[in-house]
C-alpha cells in the first residue's frame, strides 16, 4: 500500500526565517493559507491507500478528523526529522510499503503533482526526491519502504538524504515539479512566489488583502545602491 505522510507543526512557531519581513502574527497567518492550500490539493488525491498525519496540533488534528485521514498523535515535536521518522515506522507496522512525506509550505501544489508521484513504480529500496527551488533541500520524498533510511531536515538536506539512500542501496529518482519545488523559508522564497501565478490560492488571497504582493514585488535595493543614491 502506497501512503501519503503529512508533518503539521504548530504554525505559532511556523517560518521564523521570514521574521525581518513579516510580524509573528503574519507568519502564522501565512503558515495557515498555505497549510489550507495543501490540505485543498490532498483532498483531490485518490491513489494514496491513506492519509496519515502527524502532529500534536489541535488544528492540524481537527482537520485530520473532518477530512477522514489517520492521526498520529505525538506527545511533542522534537523536530520534523524525528516526527517523520517515527510515522514512518508506525506506518510501516500498518502495512504501508511506500510512504510519500508531502511539505506544507508548497503552495501551488496540486493534486495531480502528488499522484505522479505516488504512480511511480520503484522496487524497494527505493527513493523519488522532489528538490526544492535551490536544490539544497527535498521538498517531496518517497521512500520504498517507508523506514528505509533516517530523515535529515534542513540545511543541505537533499544531499544527505540523497547519500543515505546510497548506504541503503536504493534505487535514487530525482523529479523535477515547478509547483513542488516552489517552497517557501525566507523572504527570497516569499518573493519568488509572489511571480507566479497564485490564482484559486488561500495564500494569494492573503498576500494580496494584507497588502504583501505589493511590496514583495516591488524592486530590491541593495544598500550599496542606497548609499550611492545618498551621495549624489
Amino acid at each position: 500500500m502506497r501512503a501519503l505522510l503529512l508533518p503539521i507543526k504548530d504554525l505559532r512557531q511556523a517560518k521564523q526565517r521570514l521574521a525581518p519581513l513579516l510580524t509573528p502574527e503574519e507568519r502564522f497567518q501565512l503558515a495557515q493559507a498555505m497549510l489550507a492550500d495543501t490540505i485543498r490539493a490532498v483532498r483531490g488525491v485518490r491513489r494514496a491507500g491513506k492519509i496519515f498525519v502527524v502532529t500534536n496540533y489541535i488544528p492540524a488534528m481537527q482537520a485530520a478528523e473532518a477530512n477522514g485521514w489517520e492521526l498520529l498523535r505525538e506527545e511533542q515535536q522534537i523536530s520534523e526529522s524525528v516526527s517523520v521518522d517515527a510515522a514512518s515506522r508506525q506506518c510501516a507496522e500498518c502495512g504501508v510499503t511506500s510512504l510519500l512525506r508531502l511539505p506544507l509550505d508548497v503552495p501551488l501544489v496540486r493534486a495531480n503533482d502528488i499522484e505522479e508521484l505516488l504512480e511511480i513504480d520503484c522496487a524497494a529500496p527505493a527513493l523519488v526526491i522532489v528538490p526544492s527551488r535551490d536544490g539544497t533541500g527535498p521538498n517531496a520524498i518517497l521512500r520504498t519502504p517507508p523506514a528505509l533510511f533516517p530523515s535529515h531536515f534542513g540545511s543541505g538536506s537533499f544531499a544527505k538524504h540523497c547519500r543515505e539512500a546510497e548506504r541503503a542501496g536504493a534505487q535514487i529518482v530525482v523529479r523535477h515539479n515547478v509547483r513542488l519545488e516552489m517552497d517557501v523559508d525566507d523572504e527570497a522564497d516569499l518573493r519568488a512566489l509572489a511571480c507566479q501565478d497564485l490564482r484559486g490560492t488561500e495564500t494569494g488571497v492573503w498576500l494580496e488583502r494584507n497588502g504583501l504582493m505589493k511590496r514583495l514585488m516591488a524592486p530590491v535595493i541593495s544598500d550599496n545602491a542606497l548609499k550611492l543614491a545618498a551621495n549624489i
